[in-house]
């Protein structure tokens, strides 16, 4: 699998919510302690989105337009950046900051998972939340900005559709739909945005260059393998010297300085699951003595495999 897919199936979502929002202006939403990912679509109508209190300009997200908000700062949602919040949700909770608000559109409920009034004029949008998995989540949120926009287009026009349609049904096996499409629209929006040549995360340049993506791949693919930096370079077809630079330029640092910090991300994860040993986890991840494990574990974590656990829990 690709190195983009593994990190998206190790850091599978949980907890995925799914809603859809109907609101007439003027309208505010703000969401402090969010999930650590959230997605935002507009249906029909525009909306203005903003991290707050981190001093960037509001974007604004017209029919089919995405945007991918990661955690944990407060963001707001509105039909303009100047209406003042007149709703705030705390997790689960909801607060009602405007007073002359008698019945927030967020808390009239008029179809599964849709909240809203219905009537002409108002902005439509599905809001995806969900919660991303240990330490290779945290490695993926931190792959992107606090706000990532996703002009409409054909990439995802068809699984927003889609997503839109589930939403407001309700079958057997309903929310195993709504998560699994709302994977395939993360992964369609991290491709557009990832695509678009203005916002190309290094990482993704690195993904896309034939020698140095396959390299990653093979990293990926077997990291507990007795890697060489001349093995590497000689797998994707370059001399050792070019093969190291150009990894570091475009990964931003050595190939086994990067192979050892996904083997301890990829051990923080295996750590959590309590029935298994140190020493077996040192295997997993290509160390036969637990010792020398431990070592790396503490050099990059800054404590111990088994006091981290212990903090985990």
């Amino acid at each position: 699998m690709d190195v983009l897919s593994d990190l998206l199936h190790r850091a599978r979502a949980r907890n995925a919510l799914v809603r859809q929002l109907i609101q007439r202006p003027p309208w505010s939403l703000s969401f402090t302690y969010p999930p650590p990912l959230t997605l935002v679509t507009t249906l029909a109508g525009h909306a203005s989105v903003r991290i707050d209190d981190a001093g960037t300009t509001p974007v604004r997200l017209t029919p089919g337009d995405m945007a991918l908000i990661t955690g944990p700062g407060r963001y707001t949602i509105a039909d303009a950046p100047s209406t003042p919040p007149q709703v705030v949700l705390h997790g689960l909770r909801k607060s009602v900051v405007d007073g002359s608000v008698e019945a927030p559109a967020t808390q009239r409920k008029v179809a599964p998972r849709t909240y809203g009034d219905g009537l002409p004029g108002a902005t439509v949008m599905l809001r995806g939340a969900y919660d991303l998995r240990g330490d290779v989540g945290d490695r993926l949120l931190g792959m992107l900005p606090q706000l990532a926009v996703v002009p409409a287009g054909p990439a995802t026009r068809a699984a927003v559709d889609l997503l839109a349609t589930e939403a407001t049904r309700e079958e057997p096996g309903q929310d195993a739909v709504l998560g699994r499409l709302l994977d395939l629209l993360l992964v369609l929006a991290l491709r557009a945005w990832c695509a678009d040549a203005e916002t190309t995360p290094a990482w993704y340049q690195a993904l896309a260059d034939p020698a140095i993506g396959e390299a990653l791949h093979l990293l990926h693919e077997v990291p507990a393998r007795r890697w060489t930096v001349a093995e590497l370079a000689t797998r994707v077809g370059m001399s050792r010297a070019a093969f190291a630079a150009r990894f570091t330029g475009l990964v931003g640092e050595p190939p086994l300085t990067y192979l050892t910090g996904w083997r301890m991300t990829v051990a923080a994860d295996l750590l959590r699951d309590d029935g298994t040993t140190v020493a077996a986890v040192a295997r997993e991840v290509g160390y036969e003595d637990p010792f020398a494990f431990s070592v790396a574990f503490k050099r990059i974590r800054g404590v111990s495999p088994s006091l981290w656990r212990r903090q985990t829990y």
